[in-house]
């Protein structure tokens, strides 16, 4: 079913997936939703998200043959154009933009600011409200850069952080390097790995490189906080990344992907591992922790109870700041789940979409 958005549709939810871009718009309640899409259907879509200010949409597409390229809808996803300027490297660089991974505001005080994280990785920014993008040079000119390795997804930046309380502090992570941060809104960086194992000594044998992040995310509560899903289980840290310490005991693998936090919760969805990206046993769960990683519990209700062998990837699981909050997941056989009330239950929508890669969701200013 099909709906232009209106202003009783105020909560957004977006989709992103190989074949487009699915919305979902929700009322108040987050009960009743009503389905968009697909937008792009001949278009892999990796990054997408809401303007917290206005009723926008940036959404990173790539089409094969095209490569990848930044749309913007003025109108809550019912038309869209292409920006100015797309992300895109040098023509002598030896980079190749494969993917947009990641797309987000910076800083409030900063309006008009976007980031966006590519595959190679580099970080590229807009100052003119998305319309032209900018290579960070300071990222991608690293001391280190020359023995970064690639994970098995690619040579990926696929988080950037952007410091609620300090619009010139960045953090980004990249696979299979490790955590990067910036204190002079990108000009420079420092690579942050202090407490990350290298996941493949065997066959990276230099000692900084293969710190595989998964998914990097900021602790909305503790400034200066963050959290991470590693390639070796959850990992936080309270210091703005100057070290980082495990957290993951109690779960039943350490292998996993997305990761969502709200004001009060953590939620991850293990996996069994790196050659078997699928939720242990058929039984979908999301565990839950209330105590930023001391203890973690199985939230298990509305989910499907057995023969269920799917994955989550690592940035298709998503989280409201509505209290109680709404968590929402999408899988890699195109269901998507989610709960209204901090985990505690869960609802599949009805829809079964392709394979997803993004999920994120908004408020509409005028909704």
């Amino acid at each position: 079913m099909s709906s232009a958005p209106s202003a009783s549709h105020p909560v957004v939810l977006l989709v992103g997936t190989v074949k487009g871009l699915f919305l979902f718009y929700g009322d108040e309640s987050r009960q009743a939703w009503r389905l968009s899409g697909p937008h792009f259907p001949a278009h892999e879509v990796f990054s997408v998200c809401a303007d917290p200010a206005r009723d926008r949409i940036l959404m990173g597409t790539e089409e094969w043959g095209r490569g990848p390229t930044i749309r913007i809808s003025e109108d809550r996803g019912e038309t869209w154009r292409e920006v100015a300027r797309d992300p895109k490297f040098a023509e002598a660089a030896e980079a190749k933009l494969k993917h947009i991974w990641q797309i987000v505001p910076g800083h409030p005080d900063r309006p008009g600011t976007w980031y966006a994280g590519v595959d190679d990785a580099a970080l590229f920014v807009s100052r003119d409200d998305g319309e032209t993008w900018d290579e960070l040079t300071g990222l991608t000119a690293h001391p280190t850069r020359p023995r970064w390795t690639p994970g098995f997804g690619g040579l990926c930046l696929h988080s950037v952080v952007v410091d609620p309380t300090n619009p010139d502090r960045l953090w980004v992570g990249i696979s299979s390097v490790g955590v990067f941060r910036s204190v002079d809104a990108g000009e420079s960086w420092e690579m942050c790995n202090h407490g990350l194992p290298n996941v493949a000594p065997e066959f990276i044998k230099d000692p900084d490189m293969g710190r595989c992040v998964h998914k990097l995310a900021l602790d909305p509560v503790q400034p200066g906080a963050l959290v991470l899903q590693y390639h070796f289980g959850v990992y936080k840290s309270s210091d703005g990344a100057d070290s980082w310490t495990k957290i993951s005991d109690g779960l039943p693998h350490d292998f996993g992907f997305p990761l969502a936090v709200t004001a009060r919760d953590l939620f991850v969805v293990p996996l069994v591992n790196d050659h078997f990206r699928i939720v242990p046993d058929g039984v979908f769960k999301v565990w839950r922790s209330r105590d930023r990683g001391r203890v973690w519990q199985a939230m298990v209700k509305g989910l499907p109870p057995k023969d269920c062998y799917v994955g989550v990837l690592r940035d298709a699981m998503a989280a409201d700041a509505l209290s109680p909050s709404g968590v929402y997941l999408g899988t890699t056989g195109g269901e998507v789940f989610y709960s209204r009330d901090d985990g505690e239950n869960w609802t599949q929508l009805p829809a079964r979409l392709p394979r997803i890669t993004t999920i994120k969701v908004g408020r509409f200013s005028s909704g």
